[in-house]
Formats: structure tokens, sequence, C-alpha cells
């Protein structure tokens, strides 16, 4: 009797134990918030620059329906800045990240940068980071040379879980 209790006593410890190290872990961060070093890429745009202003608009999925209204599927989101022109350099003001609820959840940047030509920028959203739901958005402030192409924003969510896997892209609009 004295040797079970002993055995229990132990083993409650243990478990207490492993409740422990299992509470101290790191918490883990999410990634998306600063994949790039944005101050590098940063410019000064002079104001005599004949430069055109645009706004783009890109949905994006952070979760999406499963089955009904009450389950969700998270997505990681691979968000796409790209400069379509062989010869000139267009630059990106700032980089919003709204909720489903349109509630700014974080700027990327608030000076401009730079996207040289043929180059792409990629802001990735965790699949752990739900912040977005199901209708998160990104408002893009941008500015091209008058001649230049217009910048394309678009995303493509993605998931995979056992041999099963999900994707599907979302296109940018410009809103003014």
């Amino acid at each position: 009797m004295i040797r079970k209790i002993h055995t229990i006593k132990l083993l409650s410890g243990m478990v207490f134990l492993l409740l422990m190290l299992q509470s101290c872990e790191e918490q883990k961060q999410i990634s998306s918030i600063d994949p790039v070093n944005w101050q590098s890429r940063q410019v000064k745009i002079s104001q005599q620059d004949s430069l055109t202003s645009g706004e783009t608009y890109l949905s994006i999925y952070s979760e999406i329906y499963s089955q009904t209204e009450h389950i969700t599927h998270d997505l990681t989101a691979t968000i796409s800045m790209r400069n379509t022109s062989r010869r000139d350099t267009i630059y990106v003001e700032k980089a919003e990240y709204y909720a489903t609820d349109g509630k700014l959840i974080r700027t990327y940047f608030d000076a401009p940068i730079y996207i040289a030509p043929l180059e792409t920028i990629e802001i990735v959203i965790d699949e752990t980071d739900r912040s977005g739901g199901t209708g998160a958005n990104f408002i893009f402030d941008w500015k091209a040379d008058l001649a230049a192409t217009e910048p394309v924003f678009d995303a493509v969510m993605i998931s995979t879980s056992g041999q099963q896997g999900l994707s599907f892209t979302t296109q940018g609009i410009r809103t003014k």
C-alpha cells in the first residue's frame, strides 16, 4: 500500500513537472510582422518627380469557412507586390492590413519603399495568424512614373493537411 502511494506521488510530481515545462515554452512569434527589413528598402521621393499615385485593394483570407459557418480552416497567405516594368522603379508608400471588421491590424511600413524593375516583394501571413479572419484585406498606396506600368498586388492562400491541400488566389483592384 505504501509503495502504491509513493508511486502515485512520484507520477503526479512528474506530471506537474511536465506541465510546468510546457507552460515555460516560448510563445511562437508571428513571422508575418517583419519578414523583410523594410528600412533597407526605404527611399525619399522628390516632389519634383512626376509620379502618378494610386491605391490598390487586395482581399486576403486568414481563414475560410469549412462545412458550416461555425467551422473555419486556417490558411497561410502570401501577398506579392510586383513591379511589372522592365525599366522603371515603383514605390509603395504604405501597406495596411485590415481585419474582417475593417479595423486596422498593422501597417507594415509608413515610409516609401522601392520595388526594382521586375522585382517582387512578399508579405507572408502565417497560418497561425488568425487576426484577419475570413474577410481580411490590404490597402496599398503607391507611386510610379507616368509612363510606367502599374504595380500588381496579388495573394495566394494555401493550407495543407495530411494528403489534402487547398489553395486559391486573389488579385488587387485599383480603387483610385
